[in-house]
């Protein structure tokens, strides 16, 4: 293993470990500090509230009905498949994007073997529309995929000659 690449494979790890680290200290505090069981809410903007909704479902509540054993051996899976991914990878760009999704998704992943469901908090909405709920953790994978697009695109990619 050459020397840049044991830097990226450090580098990235410390993103997966931020970002695992900010979503769970966040929800201790406001599940175990602050006590919030589900349904507290503080209106911050028009258009923004910080609250706390349980998603027993993955993404935008999606298979909301599955039982959560059948919800973990998908993460477990999702993670493995990622891990392996990123331990492969060539570039920074892409070992930092897979990195951060890793990290968002270890935690939504406790979240499901402590509570049951994920604790989301952060909606931002407009009237009548509203954007899902959602957290640090989701965040992080969000833009752990938006640099997975980047590295699709070439950025930050070596030019060959």
């Amino acid at each position: 293993m050459t020397g840049s690449r044991l830097v990226s494979l450090y580098w990235s790890l410390s993103l997966a470990i931020l970002a695992f680290g900010l979503d769970r200290g966040h929800k201790y505090y406001q599940l175990e500090l602050q006590g919030w069981r589900g349904g507290e809410g503080i209106r911050v903007t028009d258009f923004f509230d910080y609250v706390l909704r349980w998603n027993p479902g993955i993404s935008y509540g999606l298979l909301e009905n599955m039982p959560v054993y059948v919800l973990v051996g998908i993460m477990v899976v999702a993670i493995g498949a990622l891990s392996v991914w990123w331990f492969r990878a060539e570039t920074p760009l892409l070992r930092a994007g897979l990195a951060l999704a890793i990290g968002g998704a270890l935690s939504n992943f406790l979240d499901r073997l402590l509570y049951g469901a994920v604790a989301d908090f952060f909606h931002f909405h407009w009237g009548s529309w509203s954007f899902y709920i959602f957290n640090i953790a989701d965040a992080a994978i969000t833009c752990g995929v938006l640099l997975l697009v980047l590295d699709l695109f070439g950025i930050g990619q070596s030019k060959r000659a």
